[in-house]
């Protein structure tokens, strides 16, 4: 009698359980995959997830883009005037300028992570100043030839670098119809090759620079003039139109245009750096206290911040800060830096309209 309780039981009890999985379920059919299904599976999920984080924030300008893991690369350009106008100058992620003689011809090293120029140039030589300042960027130094200051520490090895005086993997190139030394030129994607097959690192470990995530609150009506002293053909000033939210850069009292965009060039932060310098080998190479600290402005949303600047080590991998009053590193609008490096007596005036 008890068995046969025990089989009613049962068999009324299977249906139940069934109806109760089905309605669990959903009536869904359950798919038992292979070893080699799942894998497959796995790897396109991987690639979907790859593919939705492609784009991040650019480390130094704030913005979004494709390639902001990439290892930044630091190019020297010319700046004399015949060489005008520069390729590449208005694409540039960050750019650095200063005196190569004292108070005299100053030159360009423009930073890219994002962007990818078909054309970088007119290219010039390395000069030892710009190389702590690279490293501080954790970049690649690309250059043509240089001082022997400079070539003495990158030929030993101090920081990745790509010297187009031995062209590795054709990085370089020479244009014809220019006068020489103006003709040398490169492109981003042949950086990229050559650093590639050269070996380096093409990540990025550059801590970056923070940014404001508030909107402005200053007066958007409010025009602005700054000009950097820089003697001769070298002075720069420049406009800030606040409906961009942008400074609109002039050199030796015309635009600075990017020659592939046909553009004037426009920067959202300014950051002026007071560093002392002097000749060491007249009348060629100048000598510029690029580590250290001294004072600093930074020009951002029409607004003049005055403070500090400071770089540890001698010759080390450390960032550049811009600290304000407070001690406290200053935050840039998201969007291009231009640091401008003068003597302590060079004149830098900002006026309101």
């Amino acid at each position: 009698m008890l068995k046969n309780v025990k089989t009613y039981i049962l068999i009324f009890a299977i249906p139940i359980v069934g109806v109760i999985l089905l309605w669990q379920f959903g009536g869904r059919s359950i798919e038992v995959k292979s070893p080699g299904e799942k894998e497959s599976q796995q790897q396109e999920e991987s690639k979907e997830l790859s593919e939705s984080t492609a784009v991040g924030i650019n480390p130094i300008t704030g913005l979004k883009c494709e390639n902001y893991n990439r290892r930044p690369i630091a190019t020297m350009l010319a700046m004399d005037p015949t060489t005008r106008p520069l390729s590449g100058v208005g694409t540039a992620d960050l750019v650095i300028e200063m005196p190569v003689i004292t108070d005299s011809i100053t030159r360009l090293m423009v930073v890219y992570i994002c962007e990818e120029p078909k054309e970088i140039g007119s290219l010039r030589s390395s000069r030892h100043d710009f190389i702590p300042l690279a490293m501080g960027l954790d970049a690649i130094y690309a250059h043509w030839g240089g001082s022997h200051y400079a070539l003495d520490k990158l030929n030993a090895g101090i920081m990745d670098n790509i010297d187009a005086l031995k062209n590795p993997y054709n990085a370089f190139w020479q244009k014809s119809g220019i006068p020489m030394p103006h003709n040398g030129f490169t492109s981003m994607a042949r950086l990229v090759n050559a650093a590639e097959k050269l070996g380096y690192r093409l990540e990025n470990k550059f801590e970056g620079y923070p940014h404001i995530s508030e909107q402005r609150t200053i007066n958007n009506e409010q025009t602005g003039e700054l000009t950097i002293g820089y003697k001769g053909n070298y002075r720069v000033f420049y406009k800030y139109n606040p409906e961009i939210n942008s400074y609109l850069r002039w050199r030796g009292g015309t635009k600075e245009i990017d020659k592939l965009t046909g553009k004037q060039v426009e920067i959202q932060n300014i950051a002026v750096m007071r560093a002392a310098s002097r000749m060491i080998q007249p009348p060629d190479y100048n000598d510029v206290d690029v580590e250290g600290t001294g004072e600093a402005i930074v020009y951002r949303n029409g607004e003049e911040i005055k403070g500090t600047w400071k770089k540890a080590g001698r010759y080390q991998p450390t960032k550049l800060y811009f600290l304000d009053s407070q001690g406290k590193e200053i935050k840039f609008v998201p969007g291009k830096i231009w640091i401008e490096i003068v003597e302590p007596h060079t004149k830098v005036k900002w006026e309101v309209e």
